[in-house]
């Protein structure tokens, strides 16, 4: 049909046309971009000049610089700009966020395959991992033994936190939030950029605490499950500037500190050894009553001559990066102190060794007579029991107006737990089965330099603090 004269159609604007152009290299990104690169120079001042007439048809380029740069006089600067881009998600300021410290178990490495049938064409007896529940034994459990571990995931992509760890680590976290929502996450690898052994991630939001508390996102079965399949442990903390920026640090001594029980080297002395070790395996793992363990365990001692101290000073171990994690903390400005369910005496030494401000133990009766001790406590001194390390914690606190956020808490028994509860942060490091289920946090790392990653040190900032220490 005819196209009629009518003059409103002659108003229309054109129907837009897809040109040959378009299909042979054209990009609407290049051609709508705010900034584009500058064309590469074609011209000099001469060509300018001669080509004046010819030149005023077509112009130059935009931004295009007609003459050609002096390499003798024009230099590279040197200085690099990167301009980050805006999150595509963004989210409120003020957000909450989450902070998990990922540590790959390099001293369990899984260097074989998952367990496979064995030639009676069983498979192999179940385990229980330590810290998953009271006992590690399977006949002494009241329910029905766990199923075989799921499949260890490290030995198939790296004896490292690995990419694919990470990213399983951040689709269990997202697939927590009810109702769902995206995240935004970043993270960083503290010791070193290849192969890392700790990563730090950073996830906001966290998950909503109608549907799941904080509590309870610390020890959610999946993610236990990622930490066994991967063979890493999981710290989760709140997001603030109480997180990194801690002011005291309290420890425990026995099994903390130094890698002794002391109280079980005093009885070698006085060959009750295997007595006095049930009964302190029994006292940690929170099945007898401290106080009452400890007069138990401390009458069996009666007799021992009051200079064993001195002869345990050459027999005590102090723990792997114990120095090291002292050192850094004292130059961070922190004040520290040993809060010991163990005796005075070694308290005093070990705080001496490792430049430790403070501490508080227990205090063994000696006969002034016979120079022995009387398997008594001193009764003017209070026992350094679970309540007394809290109140302890609580007035190293107040004494040098430290908010409780701002503290530090670490020990390995049962003893341990309130105070570990009323730090700022509290971790049961290598601790009973008992205390890692109870903890707020758990390590089981081999160097106690571990803490500082959890105060988002890494591995440069910890190599500047030990080299003004020395």
């Amino acid at each position: 049909m005819a196209a009629t004269s009518d003059p409103a159609n002659t108003a229309r604007p054109e129907r837009p046309v897809l040109r040959h152009s378009s299909l042979s290299g054209g990009s609407f990104i290049q051609d709508h971009q705010q900034y584009k690169p500058t064309p590469p120079i074609t011209q000099n001042i001469t060509d300018v000049l001669l080509n004046s007439e010819e030149n005023s048809k077509s112009s130059l380029l935009y931004n295009a610089n007609p003459i050609s740069p002096d390499p003798e006089r024009v230099t590279d600067s040197g200085i690099v700009h990167s301009i980050f881009p805006t999150s595509p998600n963004p989210l409120p300021a003020g957000t909450p966020k989450l902070v998990a410290t990922i540590f790959y178990k390099s001293a369990n490495a899984h260097n074989t395959d998952a367990p496979s049938v064995s030639g009676s064409g069983l498979l192999p007896s179940p385990s229980v991992p330590i810290g998953s529940a009271p006992t590690v034994d399977i006949e002494k459990l009241p329910r029905e033994p766990p199923g075989p571990e799921p499949e260890p995931l490290d030995h198939l992509y790296g004896p490292f936190v690995s990419q694919l760890c990470l990213t399983h680590f951040l689709q269990i976290v997202e697939g927590l939030h009810t109702p769902y929502q995206r995240m935004n996450t970043s993270h960083r690898c503290l010791d070193q950029e290849d192969q890392p052994r700790v990563v730090e991630v950073t996830i906001s939001p966290l998950p909503n605490p109608d549907y799941l508390s904080f509590a309870d996102l610390r020890k959610h079965e999946n993610i236990w499950r990622f930490e066994r399949e991967w063979n890493v442990e999981v710290v989760l903390q709140k997001d603030s500037v109480f997180r990194q920026y801690k002011r005291l640090a309290v420890f425990d001594m026995d099994s903390t500190l130094i890698q002794n029980e002391v109280i079980d080297e005093i009885a070698k002395f006085v060959g009750v050894e295997k007595e006095v070790s049930e009964i302190t395996a029994r006292a940690m793992n929170g099945e007898l009553d401290f106080t009452a363990s400890l007069k138990a365990r401390v009458a069996l001692l009666k007799g021992v001559p009051a200079d064993v101290f001195e002869k345990l000073k050459s027999i005590v171990t102090i723990s792997p990066g114990a120095r090291e994690l002292c050192r850094c903390l004292k130059v961070l400005g922190y004040k520290m102190a040993v809060l010991s369910g163990g005796f005075q005496p070694l308290a005093e030494w070990l705080a001496g060794e490792l430049g430790i401000d403070y501490a508080f133990a227990n205090h063994l009766e000696i006969d002034e007579t016979t120079q022995t001790l009387t398997g008594n406590l001193v009764p003017t001194f209070p026992i350094i029991d679970a309540a007394q390390k809290r109140t302890l914690l609580q007035k190293l606190a107040a004494d040098n107006k430290i908010p409780i956020k701002q503290t530090i808490a670490v020990g390995d028994g049962a003893n341990d737990l309130l105070m570990l509860h009323e730090a700022g942060l509290g971790v049961a490091w290598r601790a009973k089965s008992k205390v890692q289920l109870e903890a707020p946090t758990r390590l089981n790392g081999e160097s106690l330099t571990d803490i500082l990653y959890l105060l988002g040190l890494g591995h440069e900032a910890i190599d500047e603090m030990n080299a003004v220490a020395s």
